[in-house]
């Protein structure tokens, strides 16, 4: 049994000092939302419990699906670095950026530089982006395939997006994973999913991406964005495939969204006969003792959605 860990939308704080020069950009609007809002409710603290709790639980893997900082600062991507260093080596963790890792300009190629270890992949022959993406990593009997929707919008916008050229990578690296009998789990920050959030923070290219999912099949995809505990089905080549989301990593509580959780995947089976157990595991109190609470899992590949269509 392969036990995966999926974090999502850490949001580490608090900010870093920040000129004058650095707030001449988009970055102001959300220099503001942090003074507002967000400085009350995300707190390291919650992170920092999951990640003991996940210690305790014997996860094999960490999948990381984005916006490890707020406004992509150069000393927030520095500080994300020796963050992924208390998660785990290289080996054990795979990230793929957020909208808020690719805040202006620029940013993205900084952080995909800074944390290149936990996104380089194995060589297949299929080519990749600037910044590396996709990228398949094989770790036992799954294979991760790791998928950029981060891009930098205009102010109030936070928008991603899924193109021609990285779909027919992608459907390349889930028919060499889906040839070697590998599990195949897709990381992507933003949801591959119509109605999952509002128009301004949507993924432009969702038909693109459920249509390169239908031609070459896949397991299951893990998503952040929304702060949500989402899980929705879209169809893929064999079956209907669970597309799951996690509540923000870094989320106290106190707010409108859920506090902190993380998904814990049991994986076991085979090609055919692929098991998964779905555990909600997160925040049912403040600080100091941030206490973890399991929700009920939830055996994905049983439930009815699961059908061949």
């Amino acid at each position: 049994m392969f036990r995966l860990a999926h974090l999502s939308d850490i949001h580490l704080g608090p900010l870093p000092d920040v000129t004058y020069r650095e707030l001449a950009s988009k970055r102001i609007t959300g220099y503001v939302n942090w003074q507002r809002n967000r400085r009350r409710l995300l707190h390291n603290g919650v992170t920092d419990a999951l990640l003991a709790d996940m210690e305790t639980n014997g996860i094999d893997h960490v999948a990381i699906t984005g916006d490890l900082v707020n406004l992509a600062l150069d000393a927030e991507i520095d500080l994300a670095r020796e963050w992924l260093t208390t998660v785990g080596t290289p080996d054990n963790v795979s990230v793929v950026p957020g909208n808020h890792d690719a805040y202006v300009p620029g940013a993205l190629a900084k952080a995909c530089k800074a944390w290149r270890p936990y996104m380089t992949g194995e060589k297949t022959g299929v080519s990749q982006s600037k910044t590396g993406f996709p990228y398949l990593r094989t770790r036992e009997n799954v294979a991760l395939i790791g998928v950029s929707s981060a891009r930098a919008t205009a102010p109030f916008m936070a928008l991603g997006s899924f193109g021609a050229e990285q779909a027919v990578r992608v459907g390349q690296l889930l028919d060499i994973a889906r040839d070697r009998g590998l599990f195949r789990v897709v990381l992507i920050h933003h949801p591959p999913v119509r109605g999952a959030t509002t128009a301004h923070k949507r993924l432009y290219g969702i038909g693109l991406f459920q249509k390169t999912l239908r031609r070459h099949g896949a397991e299951i995809v893990l998503h952040g964005h929304t702060h949500l505990p989402t899980l929705y089905w879209i169809g893929g080549k064999d079956n209907n495939v669970p597309v799951i989301g996690v509540p923000a990593a870094g989320q106290g509580a106190g707010g409108e969204n859920p506090p902190a959780q993380y998904n814990l995947l049991e994986i076991g089976g085979g090609p055919g006969m692929w098991q998964v157990n779905l555990t909600r595991r997160g925040i049912i109190d403040g600080a100091p003792t941030f206490r973890i609470k399991a929700e009920k899992t939830v055996n994905l590949f049983s439930e009815p959605q699961y059908a061949a269509r």
